[in-house]
């Protein structure tokens, strides 16, 4: 597999002119040059690329058959000495039979064939005139025993396939043929098999393929392309693969139907290319594929490799596959170049307008019922919230305030309470009170600068010494009086911390750390700052203050200050001096390492490509470096704070809680995920 478990691979629409072998073949070796260029490991053309897949009754013509071996013999000798493999599509003749095959070539070989299953029957195209179905290879009809000659080894699956002496070389023919280049596999389905309640697809990643290609001849009709590429986009995603579907275009007859050229790769569900459909010339779309992804996905997903309700696994269908190694991978260099989009800020929400809204809706709603949930099950009188004026207090609010119009409570059973320290600044200060305010609920404020300098006599710790010691007891105090509070009032205290200080240990033991229901447990900051401002734009009813600010205009500023703990001193002009990005890293890059390690298992060092392609000249190497490897090393030695998290809603696919989420021992080394020397 190439570096970082990514492959290139490629969909290749030609023009064709239909039966003109010769001008087909030479189109399509245009393709693989390019595609060569490019660094392509697997190319792929459409259905019947070789003859034109509108050939109609000419399939019956002998000439016809024998022209498209002649021309697959040509591109075969075109590849030689090239790295590319190639899947192209002609019609094959076996046992008298004529099959819509794919035929996999590499380096002047013909590595496999693989038949068509599904044959469309209905008012567009009646193949099952002119081809039979590849099943005859997977049902007994078909005796001979396949026997692959790679590098002397041979590998024989009776009944499920055959061998076959095609353009002058011999090599196996069956739906079931797993192919391998370099350390990624892939395996063969043709337009008509997606279409069906059963791909093949689908068994056959079961039994090993990472990657799905597929060769079709899909005609456009209103509305036909919307329903396709949700089928490939599906199909993807519940194989946990990446697929590659090219399709015919310019140049097929029109006589009753257009071909547009409809070629899409997905991966997991995601479209990762598209070719624009209608054009006339041919046209060449690509991408590079995870694959490295893709197998840690299926390593997590364990009920992937059950098939059957019964429980039979996939290695009792991977039995019925046999394997061709098609060849090594093409030596891509994916630092120079990249056909991959990477998202910067994976958790935030993106696209239209409408698909924004609805994730927020949806954030926001898992939020609101969650907490409510636990009000309404706990029989509280009260909900008790520490206010800062930050902005992770304030999603807190908002979503409190948000539960209690759901359960149609009064919001003066909010208690926000303010507790200025050591180090609070103006600007905050006046955002809590103000946005306490507007929302209509109860409020408090408690000094702990009395109770913390007692607590420093007590212990005996010099006040002058800003250390740990110095700010954490103003958190564990300020946590102290919201129990308390709470206690008195009947209530609940609701945490604010969110995600990323979770992974980063960025808050203090059983102090800001410690609440009755955590509502921000499982939402990251750079999605925190994102929900604060849409709320308040969109989702919040809510007066202004007596000098007429709006809850809008004291989110944007909250949105807007720096992020800190505000537990040191001001500076002399009363503005933040303690600011949590120059301590910890970025935000958005810390989101970004979480991320991608949590989700997909990616090293520190893939993290640290992945970081450069999404943020571009934001970022150098040295400091994208430096703060991955302070986030491994923070995120190993701060476990011990995750392994006992008070309950709270799961947001998103990334979690921390330690009862089902994330368990990982709170003694882990760190030493194998550091990157600096």
């Amino acid at each position: 597999m190439e570096k970082y478990g990514f492959v290139r691979v490629a969909a290749a629409t030609p023009r064709v002119k239909v039966a003109d072998t010769a001008f087909n073949e030479k189109e399509m070796e245009a393709l693989i040059e390019k595609a060569e260029h490019e660094k392509v490991s697997l190319l792929v053309f459409p259905e019947l690329s070789v003859t034109g897949y509108t050939c109609g009754d000419l399939f019956g013509s002998n000439l016809l058959i024998e022209s498209a071996e002649k021309a697959v013999l040509a591109l075969r000798d075109s590849t030689r000495g090239l790295e590319v493999t190639v899947v192209a599509g002609a019609p094959v003749r076996y046992n008298d039979r004529l099959y819509n095959c794919a035929i996999v070539i590499r380096n002047g070989q013909v590595k496999g064939i693989v038949p068509k299953i599904y044959m469309p029957t209905y008012n567009e195209f009646y193949e099952a005139r002119w081809f039979s179905s590849g099943a005859d290879f997977l049902s007994g009809n078909v005796h001979n025993e396949g026997r692959f000659l790679d590098d002397g080894r041979d590998f024989v699956r009776e009944g499920f396939c055959a061998e076959i002496t095609y353009a002058g070389k011999r090599c196996n023919i069956s739906p079931n043929l797993l192919f391998t280049v370099g350390e990624a596999t892939f395996a063969i389905e043709i337009c008509e098999d997606l279409w069906t309640p059963l791909p093949p697809s689908s068994f056959h990643c079961v039994a090993g393929a990472q990657i799905i290609v597929n060769l079709s001849a899909s005609n456009e009709v209103l509305m036909k392309h919307v329903y396709r590429k949700s089928l490939v986009c599906e199909q993807s995603a519940h194989t946990l693969s990446g697929y590659i579907y090219c399709s015919s275009g310019y140049g097929e007859s029109t006589q009753d139907l257009v071909f547009a050229g409809s070629s899409m790769i997905y991966e997991n569900g995601t479209l990762m290319a598209e070719a624009e459909r209608f054009g006339m010339d041919s046209s060449m779309i690509l991408a590079d594929l995870d694959v490295e992804k893709l197998t840690v996905l299926r390593q997590k997903q364990s009920s992937f490799y059950y098939v059957t309700p019964d429980g039979t696994r996939a290695s009792t269908y991977a039995q019925m596959y046999s394997r061709v190694k098609a060849g090594p991978s093409a030596g891509t260099d994916f630092e120079k170049s990249f056909h991959r989009y990477i998202e910067p800020h994976p958790f935030v929400p993106a696209g239209s307008a409408d698909d924004i809204r609805a994730r927020c809706e949806e954030i926001i709603s898992i939020q609101v019922l969650g907490l409510a949930t636990r009000l309404e099950h706990v029989r509280a009188k009260s909900a008790v919230i520490g206010i800062s004026g930050g902005l992770d207090s304030t999603l807190a609010l908002l979503v409190t305030a948000l539960a209690f119009d759901k359960l149609g409570w009064d919001r003066k059973g909010i208690i926000g309470v303010s507790m200025p320290g050591l180090g609070t600044s103006k600007r905050t200060h006046t955002n809590a009170d103000d946005l306490m305010e507007v929302l209509g609920i109860s409020s408090r404020e408690i000094s702990v600068v009395p109770a913390v300098e007692q607590h420093f006599r007590d212990i005996g710790h010099d006040p002058e010494i800003k250390d740990t010691t110095y700010e954490n007891a103003q958190a564990r105090e300020r946590t102290q009086i919201l129990m308390d509070i709470s206690n008195a009032t009947g209530g609940i205290v609701i945490g604010t911390g969110d995600l990323s200080e979770l992974a980063l240990g960025w808050c203090t033991y059983n102090g800001d750390h410690m609440s009755m229901y955590g509502v921000n447990a499982s939402v990251p900051k750079t999605l925190v700052r994102y929900l604060c401002r849409w709320i308040g734009e969109n989702h919040i009813t809510a007066g202004t203050t007596s000098d007429g600010r709006s809850v809008r205009d004291i989110i944007r500023d909250i949105v807007d200050t720096p992020i800190s703990p505000e537990l040191t001193p001001t500076d002399e002009n009363g503005a933040i001096a303690q600011l949590t990005e120059d301590l910890v890293g970025p935000y958005e890059l810390n989101d970004f390492f979480l991320y991608h390690f949590f989700r997909f298992g990616c090293s520190p060092e893939k993290i640290v490509f992945l970081a450069g392609k999404a943020f571009g000249d934001k970022y150098d190497a040295k400091t994208l470096r430096y703060w991955a490897d302070n986030f491994f090393r923070r995120f190993f030695s701060q476990q011990f704070k995750r392994s006992c998290l008070p309950d709270g809603p799961k947001v998103g696919s990334v979690s921390l809680s330690p009862r089902g989420d994330w368990r990982m021992p709170s003694d882990a080394s760190a030493d194998l995920f550091r990157i600096l020397e």
